[in-house]
């Protein structure tokens, strides 16, 4: 309860919030506001916002509704940084909890498979997986949460370190208690609370990710994302730039909503806030 009063202090963390959740809400009202496809054709090309009633954002090259692409757009993203976000901190947390609760060559072995990860950029990686996998949405989601896990894990690791040898790890040894018992009933709930709120860092960038592979055109173009319209706004950028800045505008305040999200979260859990 006192974590959720020193959230709500933060006026920062309320409006990341306000703002998720407004993200959270055109993904649920997609359906309901534009029952039709929102791939589907729907009037002139190029229309511009605020010049046709019927299309209050305008349309885009082929002439599809831009709003009704924003709207489904919120839930691909979503679900892309959430799955991506679940997929990146499931390993990362796991291999953490491993290689810092056991030290020594299963900590070498774990962490040396982590470092080989992080040879290669993020991105570069993710390149790498969807071309030789493919870019459909659930190729895609997976390659974001399978390049995302390294920093999660190292995170973990270092949790574990410093709590192995605490008091209640000390008497659980000593009530007989197995290694697995007191990785995940007692060390992982105490070093869970700054993995979580790194988790905001993981979804805001797995959304970037899946964006930056939509404007290359390698992500799933049967889907209606916010980085497949503005990588269609590309070839029209310099005369009717609102079609790529739309979608943009979108994703700026999805990331800032996350990050401004897991910036109240830190605040709120940690734990120099709670003596004060």
């Amino acid at each position: 309860m006192d974590a959720v009063k020193r959230y709500f202090r933060s006026p920062a963390a309320v409006i990341g919030l306000v703002l998720l959740l407004a993200v959270i809400a055109m993904a649920l009202a997609a359906g309901f506001l534009y029952p039709r496809d929102p791939l589907a054709l729907a009037g002139r090309p190029l229309v511009w916002p605020f010049t046709n009633p019927r299309f209050p954002l305008g349309t885009d090259n082929s002439g599809r509704d831009i709003a009704a692409q924003v709207f489904y757009g919120a839930r691909i993203s979503l679900l892309i940084g959430g799955v991506a976000t679940a997929i990146a901190i499931t390993i990362g947390t796991l291999l953490g909890a491993f290689a810092g609760y056991y030290g020594g060559w299963v900590d070498n072995i774990l962490m040396r498979i982590t470092e080989a990860f992080q040879t290669l950029p993020n991105f570069v990686l993710l390149l790498v997986l969807v071309a030789v996998f493919g870019s459909t949405l659930t190729t895609v989601t997976i390659a974001i949460g399978v390049v995302s896990w390294p920093a999660p894990a190292r995170l973990t690791r270092a949790e574990f370190l410093s709590l192995r040898n605490r008091e209640f790890v000390q008497a659980g040894r000593t009530l007989g208690m197995k290694d697995l018992q007191l990785i995940l009933g007692e060390i992982l709930p105490n070093a869970l609370p700054p993995v979580i709120v790194y988790a905001g860092v993981v979804m805001a960038v797995a959304i970037l990710l899946e964006s930056a592979l939509a404007f290359l055109r390698l992500s799933d173009p049967n889907v209606a994302s916010w980085g497949n319209l503005i990588g269609l706004g590309r070839d029209v950028l310099r005369v009717q730039w609102y079609v790529s800045a739309i979608p943009g505008i979108a994703i700026l305040v999805t990331v800032l909503a996350v990050s401004l999200v897991g910036q109240g979260l830190n605040d709120a859990l940690n734990p120099r806030l709670k003596q004060r």
